[in-house]
């Protein structure tokens, strides 16, 4: 890739203060990019800002509360005289409130993973979409789904409230990348395949992930695995392409080791 892929491009990058959306910030920075990265942990957002560098800018907020996002938005625009892009990376799992398999599902966590992953989505994707119209320009949205949300693991994975979220966050985006094509605005999907954090502390998860993504010696997903897809559809070397999901999951997608 050439370091100007995102020359001139203005971005906001919700979660971006860690894991896969800052690993993502540091790619853009490198490609040209001026972001603005969203996090709700102050301290994570001053170490972004320091580490990102004067293209940067860090702002504390709770992506699902209603008016973050257009306040990142907001912040881009006077700081860096546009808005081009926006990356939504934020989500999570309701496991603590109780998630997991249907028959032991709590409407608490129920609940919890919607707005984690999907109410969170619709307003900073609302909040993207008014600004383009309002600026009487097209813009790119990229959204986070997961794997899970189209090639569910039987045993391991049971989490129904994250995979019907990040499954609706496949049918949100290419429903408002239908509708808002005639705009010049695109909307697509990253799929990424499973990420080994505190959650994945399984000795069968372990087993499993080299025999489902088997790419590059069967491993777990890696934050950077996504940036050169991230990269792209932030530029305009994706132009012409919307309402697609593209899957970065070592192979997960393809093979047929489903449970044990």
């Amino acid at each position: 890739m050439s370091e100007n892929w995102l020359s001139h491009k203005s971005i906001v990058i919700i979660g971006g203060t860690t894991g896969l959306g800052f690993s993502a910030a540091k790619a853009m920075v490198n490609h040209g990019a001026s972001v603005v990265v969203v996090g709700r942990n102050p301290e994570n957002c001053l170490i972004a800002e320091l580490n990102l560098g004067s293209s940067a800018r860090a702002m504390q907020g709770d992506a699902t509360h209603s008016q973050t996002s257009l306040a990142a938005i907001q912040l881009c625009i006077r700081e860096f005289g546009s808005f081009d892009g926006l990356y939504h990376v934020a989500g999570g799992t309701g496991r603590q409130f109780g998630e997991g398999s249907l028959h032991k599902l709590t409407l608490e966590s129920w609940n919890k993973a919607l707005d984690l992953n999907l109410t969170s989505l619709m307003l900073s994707n609302q909040a993207a979409v008014q600004t383009f119209l309002g600026m009487n320009k097209g813009g790119t949205i990229l959204n986070m789904g997961s794997v899970l949300g189209h090639a569910p693991s039987s045993d391991l994975f049971s989490d129904h409230a994250y995979a019907t979220a990040k499954s609706a966050v496949i049918g949100f985006s290419k429903s408002i990348a239908a509708t808002y094509a005639k705009n010049n605005i695109r909307v697509n999907v990253l799929a990424p395949g499973v990420i080994e954090n505190s959650e994945s502390e399984n000795s069968d998860l372990h087993q499993l992930i080299p025999e489902k993504q088997i790419l590059d010696g069967g491993r777990f997903t890696q934050n950077q695995d996504l940036d050169g897809s991230a990269v792209y559809f932030m530029s305009d070397y994706s132009k012409f392409s919307t309402g697609q999901v593209l899957a970065i999951d070592g192979g997960w997608s393809v093979t047929d080791r489903n449970h044990f």
